[in-house]
């Protein structure tokens, strides 16, 4: 498995969500505390979108945009900048500016998950929110600033469309639907960010375009267990120990087995914070036959040691609190 793809599957949460806005100006709507990664798209009409901090400077969307928005920062999506406020989503609840909850039955719901009416002048705009989460939905998250847009394209755009057909559709599999289509326009936004000239992208982004480099992070990432030395990696792609040493190095930033190291160490801290297997387990499953050097590996990794990093996920672990269908995006 290619490297964005495999971080794509790790990350993964679940609890993905996929609605459709449908807003007649003026409207602008606050997200106070959104997940690690939303997906905006406009389907119809334009919008625009900022970052609350002061002095954010807010991006306009034109029809069949798509921007990336990384949280947890408020950020606030509106028909103009100068629109005020209109709603609060906080903790998945639609609240007024000055505080109170809006009441679910005043929330005007047209279809399956959409909100709003089919009004002449309308904005329609899809949005989905990921819960990504772990050492692996940072790393995915560190390709992107914290506001990527996506200029409408022959590619994306095939994607939206397909998404916008079966957002307000209700068959059985309709929820294994969406998340498969929002993830197919999530990458297809991915590619084309990472294409442009503004996007500044990662070193293991680059090296994965290099067919040998390429293989050899595809090998480390399919058995990151395995005993792996630069010699057996240079063999499996084809190349000589020292050219391959020196080609992965100037393209990935770090020598081989740094990376896989690092990558190893990612994959330790998910498993300390999402299952109950103990630092034993979780080393051997890494590629480490001995407990004691995985926990001074992981030490120098992340500063403490596998157990008090545990204590500490479980300790500031806190889950969102949502109701579902109550959020209006």
């Amino acid at each position: 498995m290619d490297v964005l793809s495999d971080l794509l599957v790790r990350a993964r949460a679940g609890n993905t969500r996929v609605r459709q806005l449908i807003q007649r100006p003026p409207w602008s709507v606050t997200y106070a505390d959104p997940p690690p990664l939303t997906v905006v798209a406009t389907l119809g009409g334009s919008a625009s979108a900022r970052f609350d901090d002061a002095g954010a400077a807010a991006v306009r969307l034109a029809p069949a945009d798509i921007a990336l928005v990384k949280g947890p920062g408020r950020h606030t999506i509106a028909d103009d900048p100068s629109t005020p406020p209109g709603f609060v989503i906080h903790r998945g609840r639609k609240h007024f500016p000055g505080g109170g909850e809006v009441a679910a039955q005043a929330q005007r719901i047209s279809a399956p998950r959409t909100y709003g009416d089919s009004l002449p002048g309308a904005t329609v705009m899809l949005r989905g929110a990921y819960e990504l989460h772990g050492d692996a939905g940072s790393r995915l998250l560190d390709m992107l600033p914290p506001l990527a847009v996506v200029p409408a394209g022959p590619r994306t755009q095939p994607a939206l469309d397909l998404l916008a057909a079966e957002i307000a559709r209700d068959e059985p599999g309709q929820d294994a639907v969406l998340a498969r289509l929002l993830d197919l326009v999530l990458v297809l936004a991915l590619r084309a960010w990472c294409a442009g000239p503004q996007a500044v992208l990662p070193a293991w982004y680059r090296a994965a375009e290099d067919p040998a480099v390429g293989d050899a992070l595809r090998l480390m990432h399919d058995d990151p267990a395995r005993r792996w030395t630069v010699a057996a990696l240079a063999t499996e792609v084809g190349m000589s120990r020292a050219a391959f040493a020196a080609r992965f190095t100037s393209l990935a930033g770090q020598p081989p087995l740094t990376y896989l190291t690092g990558w190893r160490m990612t994959l330790a801290a998910d498993l300390l914070r999402d299952t109950d297997a103990t630092v034993a387990t979780v080393a051997r499953t890494v590629g480490y036959d001995d407990a004691f050097a995985f926990s001074v590996a992981f030490k120098r990794a992340r500063g403490t040691s596998p157990s008090v990093w545990r204590r500490k996920c479980v300790d500031t672990s806190a889950p969102r609190a949502t109701r579902p269908g109550s959020e209006p995006g």
